[in-house]
């Protein structure tokens, strides 16, 4: 089968590229899943790239040690493992790969071997490249606003970074939850965010929302372009902050050391909380629900083939992509 893959870390164009490679074996409670699209998701530019340079130390220290990145999924049954009994052979899915690790991928190819329990039947409504694209955004936007931070009617929510694969999803989610939402994005992505259903979109370069009079109950920082400190000024007193990114800056720790002022401060006054990343069928269920009621819709930026998937990369890598970034197969 045709997969895009990865012998070394440094810029997408010189370390990944197309080749032939044996198709994954299909576990006992595995399926094996016809890909017809998938997405870039901040693990793979990481894993790309190889920075921080400390995830070198669980991802491979020379390399990754699995070559093939992606792993959002959607398309179609190819195979089914022994223990699979509620799918079948040519149902439309999609789901994950993920694992909490930088070490499970491999969805930037025909081919995929997915676990069972992290795939659904697709909504006959929902494209693949749409599918593909909700997965690991939409349920860091569903955890976050739902499961950590209790979104609900009233709650006034700040999303930083309101214009990227998991802010286009995080704001529609808290909206269709009730919330009155802010969306902090740079100068041209204004109208989308306010497009998504924001109440408020503040323009970043003309805006500081840390020294502004507006409180929050929740933000969710998927930029960590500001000290931790700065940014917990703008909650209410008893409001929460969600850090949701490693930041841009690469180096041994990136902006690591912030996360980890974030946990910190944590422990005192200030409610700081991280998102777990739950692939599992309920929360792909409610993902699809919110999908399927037109509540939330994917916002795709940009869609590559996949042999062009050195771009899609480099794409993300601008830190500059405006929704999400697809890969077509």
């Amino acid at each position: 089968m045709t997969a895009v893959v990865q012998d070394a870390y440094g810029p997408p164009e010189r370390v990944l590229r197309v080749a032939e490679v044996a198709r994954p074996r299909v576990g006992d409670d595995d399926v094996l899943v016809r890909v017809r699209a998938t997405s870039v998701n901040t693990p793979d530019w990481i894993t790309v790239a190889g920075v921080p340079y400390v995830l070198r130390l669980k991802a491979g220290l020379r390399g990754p040690s699995t070559p093939v990145r992606g792993t959002d999924v959607a398309g179609t049954v190819e195979a089914l493992g022994e223990n699979v009994t509620d799918l079948d052979i040519g149902d439309e899915v999609f789901g994950s790969l993920w694992d909490n690790t930088l070490t499970t991928s491999g969805a930037f190819a025909e081919y995929a071997a997915v676990p069972a329990s992290r795939l659904i039947r697709k909504p006959a409504g929902l494209g693949f490249e749409a599918a593909a694209a909700s997965v690991m955004s939409g349920l860091t936007a569903l955890s976050a606003m739902r499961d950590v931070a209790g979104v609900g009617p009233g709650t006034k929510v700040l999303v930083n970074g309101a214009s990227g694969g998991v802010g286009t999803l995080a704001v529609q989610v808290a909206k269709a939850l009730g919330a009155e939402v802010t969306g902090v994005c740079g100068p041209r992505n204004v109208e989308l965010v306010r497009s998504l259903g924001a109440d408020h979109a503040v323009d970043y370069t003309e805006e500081d929302f840390t020294l502004g009079e507006r409180r929050y109950d929740v933000i969710l920082d998927n930029v960590l372009n500001h000290p931790p400190k700065a940014t917990a000024r703008a909650l209410t007193p008893t409001g929460t902050l969600i850090p949701n990114s490693i930041g841009v800056s690469g180096g041994w720790f990136g902006a690591l050391p912030r996360v980890a002022r974030a946990t910190v401060m944590g422990r005192g006054s200030t409610d700081v909380r991280s998102v777990p990343i739950s692939v599992d069928r309920e929360h792909l269920t409610a993902l699809a629900t919110l999908l399927e009621s037109g509540d939330v819709k994917v916002f795709i930026g940009a869609t590559y083939a996949l042999d062009d998937a050195a771009s899609a990369v480099a794409h993300m890598l601008g830190h500059h992509a405006r929704g999400k970034v697809v890969i077509t197969v």
